[in-house]
């Protein structure tokens, strides 16, 4: 904002104006200086996002004085015990004296899961805060391993043009040693960590700007590129998380339909894969097509950072996944850990993946935990071998490999240094790039202006469809009845398993009340967390409306393992939600929720996913108690083939280690492949038209490829 100028005289005169005067053919000083601000705070809200993505990444390799480097001057940090430390200069001493200089030692992990973001930018633009979940992998290279989780609430403030962590507090909720599973902290009750928005707020990534309006040096050329950049982010992101998504069920096709021509795939230690059967061997890697009774393939994408690259042709994409992998039928269990640097190009207008390269950090035997066991990738069978053979490395060279960072620290502004004894890797195309193509001349005139608008209200979009789904999750982890039923809107409708749809906020904060008893006066004994990741969300062209497909992760916590009459201590469980929102009022709504639980379930602690045995035949799920206490507005046995855990309508159940079916609320965003489940429309729409409405409130956003 700095070197702008005051345009309040040509706000002024432009609302003095005769209302019959007619529009002037080019925007106003005043129209771009308010879009110029408008972008600049979209761009915000997503820098601050990258910011606390990065962070993890940077906590991945031990880049301690990076790490540091993202904080304010006096920023404060608390990591869930102790005092606060104060300033970015204490905690890089800090960060160097307990864990050493820079990276870590053979076998010692500090990687940390930071996801399910709820931002919300300030009005004055320059600062913000955000609520996130935590889930660390621990180890200490001498054999020991943990796990430890929780809720960060987090400021953030931009210092001198860019965004830096202005406190950071980790409120640990639960976490114990690998061997026999995380409790609750100290055996204690789990008590609400703090929360900076209400209800309204969490659907307002943006809470509106104050002050006056500055004057712009951006050309509209410059700004209709930014908001380009914006939805090509978005854009570019839905792909990274879609390949996910067809990665866990083996949907092989789809999966080759995302990548280009001459698309390729890089996986350290085993090779080089050229062009779409070079992919598909890749992936068969993993097994073939489908997946079979018990094969559990979850490749959860977390702290991902998109970067469009200049002339908006290419992308890239740096991130981690955490990888549960196993076969149940043959007691075959194992963790997984990779940070994937993929490259993007559009083509015709519609994105596609380039180059995918995986690099391995961790993998362990789920039996024996990261502290004891190292595996190295497999090497493929000859029909899945590559095109081009590297050497397999060692589980220390594995754990030594940094993928370089597209973009230069975001802090600094300087490029990301490997630690001593590390390799950076990943640091040229595998395909060569693309040249920028040359700016033409942008005409800005009224539509201009109106499209550029319309564009920047779908990136917009994105972020609030995104906040008011975490907030569902967090206000359901805390049970917080009012709040979560407030986040709905006004005709909103929410599925409850084994149940059915309840319409409108007072219906679904009964239906709640009902089934787990009213909001908590006092700390809880046991909780599971549902964080909701790896959005696809798709937008509808006027910006109102946006459907989304959220992974849950649901880690479960109590006070002691196996205590009495209480869930299974420690443990992983997973499912998926479509939902739809829209923007009711300024805010955004959930306008329905759907959801397929529980895709897959652990077997306790000490066995996780693998031993899981089929229930006994004819064993149907115990009825709901708001079937006969509160009965819901549309009831699950109106649904048909789209009945939560039901074969085809039948009544037959299918539960883990059977393959559920998981439905799909988009058509492949690349060929248009239609999946073998398709949710053409929002749940309760579906079985009752009238959900849907009409004007300015749920409109069904696009399904398919998308050209920009």
């Amino acid at each position: 904002m700095a070197g702008r100028l005051l345009v309040a005289s040509a706000l002024a005169l432009a609302a003095a104006a005769p209302v019959h005067a007619a529009p002037a053919k080019s925007p106003s000083p005043a129209q771009l200086a308010e879009l110029a601000r408008d972008v600049d705070r979209a761009e915000s809200v997503r820098a601050v996002k990258d910011l606390q993505r990065t962070y993890s990444q940077f906590a991945q390799f031990g880049l301690w004085q990076d790490l540091a480097s993202l904080f304010a001057k006096d920023g404060v940090v608390n990591f869930g015990s102790g005092a606060d430390i104060v300033g970015r200069e204490a905690l890089a001493a800090g960060l160097k004296r307990a864990l050493g200089p820079g990276g870590l030692k053979p076998g010692e992990f500090h990687i940390q899961f930071i996801e399910h973001p709820l931002v919300n930018l300030a009005p004055d633009g320059e600062h913000a805060k955000g609520r996130w979940y935590g889930f660390h992998l621990l180890s200490d290279g001498k054999g020991g391993a943990s796990i430890r989780g929780g809720v960060y609430e987090n400021e953030y403030v931009r210092e001198f043009g860019r965004w830096k962590i202005a406190a950071q507090r980790f409120t640990v909720q639960y976490e114990g040693p690998y061997e026999s599973g995380w409790t609750n902290r100290n055996g204690e009750p789990i008590g609400l960590a703090p929360y900076h928005f209400d209800a309204d707020e969490s659907g307002k990534p943006d809470l509106g700007a104050a002050g006056a309006v500055l004057a712009t040096k951006a050309t509209p050329g410059e700004l209709g590129a930014r908001i380009q950049a914006l939805v090509d982010e978005q854009n570019v992101r839905n792909l990274q998380n879609a390949y996910g998504y067809y990665v866990d069920r083996r949907m092989w096709d789809d999966v080759v339909d995302l990548f280009a021509a001459d698309g390729t795939v890089e996986v350290s230690g085993i090779g080089l894969y050229k062009g779409k059967s070079g992919v598909r061997r890749a992936m068969e890697r993993m097994g073939p097509q489908g997946l079979a009774h018990g094969v559990l393939n979850e490749h959860i994408m977390m702290d991902t950072v998109v970067t469009v690259l200049p002339g908006g042709r290419e992308a890239v994409t740096r991130g981690l996944e955490l990888g549960l992998i196993g076969d149940g039928d043959k007691d075959q269990a194992h963790w997984e850990v990779t940070t994937f640097s993929n490259r993007f190009v559009k083509e015709d207008g519609i994105w596609k993946l380039r180059e995918l390269r995986l690099f391995p950090h961790l993998r362990s035997d789920y039996a024996d935990g990261w502290g004891k066991s190292r595996l190295v990738e497999p090497q493929p069978a000859a029909a899945q071998a590559p095109d081009v053979a590297q050497a397999a490395p060692s589980a220390d060279e594995q754990q030594r490999m940094m993928p370089d960072f597209a973009d230069a620290n975001p802090a600094t502004g300087t490029p990301v240094v490997a630690p001593a004894g590390y390799r950076l890797v990943a640091t040229t195309p595998l395909t060569g790039t693309i040249a920028a193509p040359a700016r033409g001349q942008v005409t800005a005139n009224r539509a201009w202006l109106a499209e550029q608008r319309r564009k920047l209200a779908m990136a917009r979009a994105w972020d609030g469809a995104e906040n008011v789904s975490t907030a569902y999750g967090m206000y359901l982890d805390d049970f917080q009845w009012p709040s979560l039923a407030a986040i709905h809107g006004d005709l909103g409708s929410k599925q409850t398993p084994f149940a059915g749809y309840y319409i409108g906020r007072e219906r679904i904060a009964k239906a709640a009340s009902t089934q787990y008893g009213p909001p908590p006066t006092a700390p809880r004994a046991a909780i599971s967390f549902h964080w909701l990741l790896q959005p696809v969300i798709n937008v509808a062209r006027d910006g109102r409306s946006a459907s989304a497909r959220t992974r849950l992760f649901q880690p479960r916590t109590q006070i002691a393992v196996g205590q009495p009459g209480q869930m299974m201590g420690a443990g992983l469980h997973g499912g998926m939600y479509n939902n739809q929102m829209y923007l009711e009022r300024g805010t955004w709504r959930i306008w329905n929720l759907t959801l397929d639980e529980h895709y897959f379930e652990s077997n306790g602690w000490k066995l996780g996913w693998s031993g899981m045995k089929d229930k006994p035949a004819g064993e149907k799920p115990k009825p709901s108690i708001l079937l006969s206490k509160f009965p819901p507005d549309i009831l699950l046995t109106d649904m048909g083939k789209r009945q939560e855990h039901f074969r085809g309508g039948t009544g037959e159940t299918w539960a883990w280690p059977q393959i559920l079916p998981m439905w799909f609320p988009y058509l492949n965003p690349v060929s248009g492949r239609r999946p073998e489940n398709f949710q053409a429309d929002c749940g309760s729409c579906e079985i009752a038209p009238t959900m849907r409405l009409t004007a300015h409130g749920y409109q069904k956003p696009p399904v398919g490829p998308v050209k920009d």
